[in-house]
């Protein structure tokens, strides 16, 4: 697992957690924008930056990763938030290592397991891929992560989405689809967290839409965040709305800290 130092700043620092199938450079434009702030992002197992290494598909061991790359950089708590995939992951890390996680970020995710046909879905592809040695099964999610408006006013944009998902390995698109596909419900876990959270959801976003970002909110009893005209890639296709949501989040998480 690689580490990126994105920014450096006072308070909590903020990890970022990316989607599937991209990796850690869909949040430098939200790294821009929270100034101030020290910003770390990681490219999780089964992307470019950080090939799978572990026998089994599982966002645990992507969580257990991160885990220890917290504790080797220093990091004794940061805020974690997470799109998509990195939602999962980042729900993994705050029940396996709550100590890590001081506040939550979970955007555009959800905290529900997968639907049978999901999973099968999942199972499917990432058979697909191993089996073709490409990434042409996951090639049409250039279009489908993105929100109509960002398709119809910024092709320039899909056009990014889809060069990245064309440098991830395929033997990493099989295994985090695996490892999504193997992931519980972890709605019991932010119900339980005793932290700051933040629930943020693209308006266009029908990967993980508005009624799975209520029950998040709804669970960890957390501000929700709808960013207008934007898809399940709400970092990429308006990253001032989602840096000013994490901002907030951060500014709350230092005034409990120290209030402690």
């Amino acid at each position: 697992m690689t580490f990126h130092e994105l920014r450096t700043g006072t308070g909590t620092p903020v990890v970022l957690l990316h989607a599937f199938p991209l990796d850690h450079r869909m949040w430098l434009d939200v790294a821009d924008a929270l100034e101030g702030r020290t910003v770390l992002a990681v490219d999780l197992p089964g992307s470019a930056g950080s090939p799978p290494d572990r026998p089994e598909p599982s966002v645990d061991a992507a969580a257990d990763r991160l885990a220890a790359q917290l504790d080797a950089a220093g990091v004794g708590h940061a805020v974690v938030a997470g799109l998509s995939m990195g939602g999962y992951v980042a729900l993994a890390l705050a029940e396996r290592r709550p100590d890590l996680v001081a506040a939550l970020g979970l955007v555009d995710t959800k905290s529900t397991a997968d639907t049978d046909d999901a999973r099968a879905n999942r199972l499917r592809i990432a058979a697909e891929a191993d089996e073709q040695g490409t990434v042409a099964p996951v090639r049409p999610m250039a279009q489908t992560l993105l929100g109509a408006s960002t398709r119809n006013a910024r092709p320039e944009l899909q056009e990014q989405v889809a060069q990245w998902i064309e440098e991830q390995p395929p033997a990493g698109v099989a295994w985090s689809q695996r490892a999504m596909a193997a992931r519980p419900d972890r709605t019991d876990v932010l119900a339980a967290f005793a932290g700051p959270a933040v629930v943020v959801v693209g308006a266009e976003d029908t990967l993980t839409p508005l009624d799975q970002a209520e029950h998040m909110a709804a669970a960890a009893s957390a501000p929700l965040v709808v960013v207008p005209a934007a898809g399940h890639l709400s970092a990429l296709e308006r990253p001032a709305a989602v840096a000013a949501a994490l901002d907030e989040l951060v500014g709350r998480t230092d005034a409990g800290l120290n209030a402690g």
